[in-house]
């Protein structure tokens, strides 16, 4: 199982949410370079990066700090938040991220979905964000009338071979993660990375054991209830 400690930005900063709520923000450093090449010196072979305001806004006000992830650390990047046309995609793919997530753009222009799938295949993935058991959109803000589980069934038949699949309910909360959604995913046949609520060595265990290809790991690394260099 792949370990993926997470950066999420908001205005160039290292932050955390809570349930994906802009009004419950922790800020966890103004270097968020400095935090990847801990991560990077600490074993880390992914780091997985989300632009909030671009989830939330579609446009990408962090790329500055997202370039000079790139260039601090030699360790694989997956980056996730407003990516919704085929030039911001490309343009993010040249600049050396080794995966992007689709999240609104997915559900929203599936056109787009498949042709970035056809022509770059695994670097392709998307995050299917669940509240109340729908999709929701926008960096979390609006739900949509999709059924989650019925937009993962529908993301295989599309070629997606990676879904990043979050419950926002538990997400930064250091409760736990929705294990049952990720079993059931997992049936489906496609490399499902669980993230949210992900809170301990146990939780890791767990998903370890019910053979999830990987697990983003957030406020438990910066509070210091999971140590990475362990988990790893």
């Amino acid at each position: 199982m792949i370990i993926f400690p997470a950066i999420d930005l908001k205005d160039g900063k290292a932050v955390r949410l809570s349930k994906g709520d802009f009004n419950r923000i922790d800020i966890f450093s103004d270097k968020p370079w400095r935090v990847a090449k801990e991560f990077e010196e600490k074993g880390a072979e992914w780091i997985h990066l989300v632009d909030l305001d671009g989830a939330k806004d579609g446009v990408n006000k962090n790329l500055d700090v997202i370039k000079k992830i790139r260039e601090t650390v030699n360790v694989k990047l997956q980056l996730g938040g407003g990516i919704r046309t085929l030039e911001t995609a490309e343009m993010l793919l040249n600049l050396g991220i080794n995966r992007i997530i689709l999240g609104t753009a997915a559900i929203e222009n599936p056109e787009l979905l498949k042709k970035l799938v056809s022509k770059y295949g695994e670097k392709i993935a998307v995050s299917v964000d669940e509240k109340n058991g729908k999709a929701a959109t926008n960096g979390w803000v609006e739900e949509s009338s999709i059924d989650a589980f019925d937009l993962c069934r529908s993301l295989i038949e599309s070629g997606v071979k990676t879904i990043i699949y979050t419950d926002i309910s538990k997400d930064g909360m250091m409760a736990g993660p929705n294990f049952t959604a990720y079993e059931k995913i997992n049936k489906l046949g496609i490399d499902v990375i669980a993230s949210g609520g992900v809170s301990s060595l146990k939780d890791i265990d767990t998903l370890k054991k019910a053979d999830i290809y990987g697990a983003i790991i957030g406020k438990a690394i910066y509070l210091g209830n999971i140590k990475l260099e362990e988990v790893l």
